[in-house]
Parts: C-alpha cells; sequence; structure tokens
C-alpha cells in the first residue's frame, strides 16, 4: 500500500456502515439460511468467493439474510426468484458504484484520468463519512421512482394480455448507433473517445426520458430504447437524429425503429422485434431513421410526421421488409 493511502479495511468498514466481525459459519448461524443457498447469494450480488473462517461480514450483511429468509418464509419469492431478484440488483449496483467512484475521482483531481492521489482518496472518504448517509436515500428513491414506471408499464401489458402474442406486449423499440465509431476510435486518445461516448449516452439518456420512452441499455456506441406509444418511439428516433447530427464534432447517428411484441426479461428486451430494429439500423443512412411496416402503418395518419418507403431489402434471419424513412413533414 502507498504511502499516506487508507487501509482498505477502514474504506470498507465505512462504505459497509459497520465492522467486519462475522465469518461465513457465523452468518449462516444467525440467519437460519442454509450454507449452500449463502453462497448463492453471495455470487449473485457479484462478490468473491470467502472461505468460511474468513472475517467478511458485517451486521448490515447479518440481517439483509434475515431479510431473504423472511421473504422466503412468507412465500414472496422461493429461492430461484430471490437469487435472480438479487443477481439484478448487484449487476445494476456494481455499475453504480464504479459509475459514482470514478466521477468523484475525476472531480477531485481535476478531471485528469488516472488514478486519484492520496489526497483525492482522503478527500472521497471525507465526502463519504459526511455525506453517505445523504446519498443512500436518493439511491432508494431513485428505485422508487423507476420502481412506480415500471409497474405502471406491467399494468398496461396486462390490459393487452389478450393480444396476437400472449405474455408479449407490442411495443416501439429502436437502435440508435454512431456512424464510423470503429474509425473515430483509431483516430482519437482513449480520454477524447470515452468523453465522446459519455456525451452521446447522456444526450440519448435526456432525450428518452425527456419524450417519455426507456432507455433500455447502453453499448458503448449505441443505445436501446423502448416506448409504448408509437408516436413516442417516433419523437425520440428523430430527436436523436436531429440533435446529435447539429454536433459537428460528434458522429452522425443511424437509427433504426420497429413495433412489435417483445419479452421483456430482466430490465432487458427480447424478441423478432428487437432483432428487426438492430437489422434496420443497418440501413440507415447518418443522421436519418429508418422504420419497419408496422410502425409506418401506425405512424402514417400522424400530423408533422412523414413516412416514405424506400426499396425492400432483404433482412438477415428475417426475410424481405420493406421498410420506409421517418421524417418531419415539411
Amino acid at each position: 500500500m502507498s504511502a499516506g493511502l487508507p487501509d482498505p479495511k477502514e474504506i470498507e468498514e465505512l462504505l459497509l456502515g459497520g465492522a467486519l466481525r462475522y465469518t461465513r459459519v457465523d452468518a449462516v448461524r444467525l440467519s437460519g439460511v442454509t450454507r449452500e443457498f449463502s453462497g448463492r447469494l453471495w455470487r449473485a450480488f457479484g462478490y468473491p468467493s470467502m472461505p468460511d473462517d474468513a472475517v467478511a461480514y458485517t451486521e448490515g450483511d447479518i440481517a439483509a439474510l434475515c431479510r431473504i429468509r423472511r421473504l422466503m418464509d412468507e412465500g414472496v419469492l422461493d429461492e430461484d426468484g430471490v437469487i435472480r431478484l438479487v443477481r439484478a440488483f448487484g449487476q445494476t449496483m456494481t455499475r453504480l458504484a464504479e459509475w459514482q467512484v470514478n466521477l468523484l475521482s475525476s472531480m477531485l483531481s481535476g478531471g485528469a484520468q488516472e488514478p486519484p492521489s492520496a489526497a483525492a482518496v482522503e478527500a472521497i472518504m471525507e465526502v463519504a463519512e459526511k455525506h453517505i448517509d445523504e446519498f443512500e436515500p436518493l439511491v432508494v428513491h431513485a428505485w422508487r421512482r423507476q420502481l412506480a414506471a415500471a409497474g405502471t408499464r406491467a399494468m398496461a401489458a396486462a390490459a393487452t394480455r389478450d393480444g396476437p402474442v400472449p405474455g408479449r406486449t407490442a411495443t416501439t423499440v429502436g437502435f440508435a448507433d454512431m456512424v464510423s465509431f470503429t474509425q473515430m476510435s483509431r483516430e482519437l486518445e482513449e480520454i477524447e473517445l470515452a468523453r465522446v461516448v459519455e456525451w452521446f449516452e447522456e444526450t440519448a439518456a435526456d432525450i428518452i426520458a425527456g419524450c417519455g420512452g426507456r432507455l433500455v441499455k447502453t453499448l458503448g456506441d449505441e443505445v436501446l430504447f423502448c416506448a409504448e406509444d408509437p408516436r413516442v418511439g417516433a419523437e425520440i428516433a428523430l430527436t436523436i437524429a436531429e440533435q446529435i447530427k447539429d454536433e459537428t464534432e460528434i458522429p452522425d447517428v443511424r437509427v433504426g425503429v420497429a413495433h412489435g411484441p417483445v419479452l421483456p426479461l430482466m430490465g432487458d428486451v427480447f424478441g423478432t422485434t428487437v432483432n428487426l430494429a438492430a437489422r434496420l439500423t443497418s440501413l440507415a443512412r447518418p443522421g436519418t431513421v429508418v422504420i419497419d411496416p408496422e410502425l409506418a402503418a401506425l405512424l402514417a395518419d400522424v400530423p408533422g410526421l412523414e413516412c416514405t418507403t424506400i426499396v425492400k431489402r432483404p433482412v438477415r434471419g428475417l426475410g424481405i421488409i420493406q421498410p420506409s424513412v421517418l421524417r418531419r413533414a415539411t
């Protein structure tokens, strides 16, 4: 450990909100779960496996195990359901934690993309010690907000469960893909490339949220979004293409959008509609939006929009389709 840096154990105990005082054997005994199940939970959270005699658990860990056991005892979730839920929490929080630490490090080191100095680490520790109790409710608040939105979407899906594909909701799905990203990645320094990707993701996320859609995931040079209302999906697609086209230092994007049944799973969406949207992206020219026939039919009479059919194209795995270019009406 470099001179001047705090003890890793001190950092861990500060951020965990309590001292490391229990072994895995203690955790199993105090919580009432089995040794095998505790191991599955630990791995699902994304934590490394620990020897049985390693002191690695806090009071908070024991309390979490007890809560999980009560949920199972009361029949709220079965064992597999708990593991899936915990894995979702773990994967989400891993990215959130890394993002937050990188953000604080960057702020305290003047924006330098390099390991923080001892002074910066000390400053981060001070911020955590003084304000972690204020950050925690913000995480819960954001989760409740998103949970309310997801619950509303689930209610809407339930109302249409007798649709053409039972269990799947008709949704507008779109991909926005940065053009010539591979070439740009060769020409820019890593820091500059990261800034371009961050700007692209932030811009797309703001547009999607502002229009009333949902950002499903980001893939560096690509974002996947969806919307229950086809008009909302169309507005998102056009706005992303327009706003990024206005930025001279950022490559244009091409957008592909399709409408149809999707299978929502673990926050993601799957199905032929998603695959079709991805394929349509490859047909779009820079700065344009290409849509499938289903969405074109739904938008045909929407004021302010116009859909122009283009030449039928073979789409890998999906046969011949009749795409259209979506534009704002002149």
